[in-house]
């Protein structure tokens, strides 16, 4: 005979929108540690994480009459997770321009909770892949990812158009996404060493 698990989320998300202490307890002690191994996964810092896992029951106890029951209450708190690791990464990079920096997904429609995964294999075939372009490619992408460098001013370094900069950093964007969709496939998150400049 067949063994029926029964989800006892949505009667404890019910509960919580009413204020229910007790339900808020029973939810942080089934998923605090999901939430802070996989956030301890990207910000290698036990501190950090555990502020995340605080950071994250707080957003979910503040925001308890809205809670939705009908969908997957784990995929939401990694959800939330995810974000405040984003804005981490973001604070760090504001004092260096050279750190690791989540700056897109390449598949916004995967749910967050597959993202656990190596940060450092990430990184090294980032590495690998940038070190495989045409050489023009490359200079462009690392002077204006890495360097921070406005377009113009690499468009008037090498003696080429703004366009064709602007081109080669789309080709560049492109090749990556491929490269990281072929090989490290199943809901993988692309990771960058770069910020964004505007």
């Amino acid at each position: 005979m067949a063994i029926i698990k029964f989800d006892i989320d949505p009667a404890l998300l019910n509960l919580l929108k009413n204020g229910d202490h007790r339900a808020f307890e029973q939810l942080f002690e089934r998923y605090a540690q999901k939430v802070f191994v996989f956030s301890l996964t990207y910000l290698k810092d036990e501190d950090e994480a555990q502020e995340v896992v605080q950071e994250v029951f707080l957003k979910i106890w503040l925001n308890r009459t809205n809670l939705k029951t009908d969908t997957s209450f784990q995929s939401y708190l990694f959800t939330i997770a995810f974000n405040l690791i984003r804005k981490s990464f973001n604070r760090k990079a504001r004092n260096d321009q050279y750190m690791l920096e989540v700056i897109d997904t390449l598949d916004a429609g995967q749910d967050v909770v597959d993202y656990e995964t190596n940060y450092g294999l990430i990184t090294e075939k980032l590495e690998q892949f940038i070190g495989k372009m045409p050489e023009k490619r490359k200079m462009i992408f690392i002077l204006r990812k890495k360097q921070g460098r406005s377009v113009r001013e690499i468009a008037e370094e090498m003696g080429i158009s703004v366009k064709t900069v602007e081109n080669q950093i789309t080709e560049a964007m492109k090749y990556l996404k491929t490269r990281f969709e072929e090989e490290l496939p199943g809901g993988m998150l692309f990771f960058v060493l770069f910020v964004d400049h505007p």
